[in-house]
């Protein structure tokens, strides 16, 4: 459940900590402690609560998860939670990262689908520079990787809909393409929902907080907000092609409908010249025409299959057979 805990002195790594060493090591000067946790147990996370001295409802929702992206000032610490989302099976899974930042302190808490940290650790370590300027830094190089991250899933998307919309053109409408049409549509929104809080929490890092995050490195956030934005008019872009594949599909399957109607009342029609014909001679009339002629019954047959074909012709050339 700790995937990776170093305590860090002007940027620099001085090595793994483990819990027991935490309360040593946070109140040095120029220390700080960078912890990742994975799906912790209630144990754990009581101990890092005494540990860092977390409040008990933000250590209640990072127990829990199931929760919405949002900022939360607990004294001289915050409390983010950012929804992670990774394309896996060719569906989004979704997951949760919780993160605790102090003066001295960051700790992450990490439920459901997401990707390891350890790049952004070694990025940060690469920049020993920013990150002598204390959580704030790590903390931005954490939000930023997670935006990153949805992009690979909105082009998956993207790839998505466009062999759904090839489908529509190169095949008959099928209700399997619309039920991924629609299954693509609820997808974006959930997208737009876990994306647009980011904007929010941003906005609130970039304007407050100078306890925890320097005013030099708010500025960062303000570069997250701003690919947020991008992300959502694209979104915003799939959104609006998608309704017109949509409708688009609906119009096919209507002409289709069309066109089925006019076969059948094409043969309806043809049928229609022996049902009269045959109706008329069903009837039992002493006194009907050529009733008592040897070649009544040749000429009836050849005068309706006649009269068949000449419709099926004009029918075949109106392009309704």
């Amino acid at each position: 459940m700790i995937m990776k805990g170093v305590v860090y002195q002007h940027g620099i790594s001085l090595g793994d900590i483990s819990i027991e060493h935490i309360k040593q090591d946070i109140n040095q000067p120029n220390h700080f402690i960078w912890l990742g946790l994975r799906e912790p147990d209630t144990q754990l996370l009581s101990k890092m609560q005494d540990v860092f001295g977390l409040h008990e409802l933000a250590v209640e929702d990072a127990r829990s998860a199931h929760q919405r992206p949002k900022i939360e000032e607990y004294g001289d610490s915050l409390f983010i939670v950012l929804h992670t989302a990774v394309l896996g099976n060719n569906e989004i899974e979704f997951g949760e990262t919780h993160i605790f930042v102090g003066n001295n302190f960051l700790l992450t808490v990490r439920h459901g689908a997401s990707l390891s940290l350890n790049r952004v650790r070694a990025r940060c370590e690469a920049l020993p520079h920013q990150l002598a300027k204390g959580p704030g830094f790590a903390l931005y190089a954490i939000m930023d990787y997670i935006v990153d991250n949805y992009m690979p899933v909105l082009d998956g998307l993207q790839a998505r809909f466009d062999a759904l919309e090839s489908a529509i053109f190169t095949h008959h409408p099928s209700l399997q393409t619309m039920e991924g049409l629609y299954e693509l549509k609820r997808e974006l929104i959930q997208m737009q929902g876990v994306i647009m809080p980011v904007i929010d929490i941003c906005n609130v890092l970039m304007h407050a907080h100078e306890i925890n995050i320097p005013k030099d490195i708010r500025l960062y956030f303000r570069d997250i907000a701003d690919h947020i934005s991008r992300i959502d008019r694209a979104i915003d872009g799939m959104r609006e092609m998608l309704i017109a594949a949509m409708q688009v599909h609906l119009t096919f399957e209507t002409v289709r409908q069309n066109e089925v109607v006019k076969r059948l009342a094409g043969w309806g029609a043809i049928l229609a010249i022996p049902t009269m014909i045959f109706s008329w001679y069903g009837m039992n009339f002493r006194h009907m025409p050529e009733l008592a002629w040897e070649y009544s019954y040749p000429l009836v047959i050849v005068g309706v299959l006649v009269g068949s074909l000449l419709l099926y012709w004009r029918l075949k050339r109106a392009k309704w057979l």
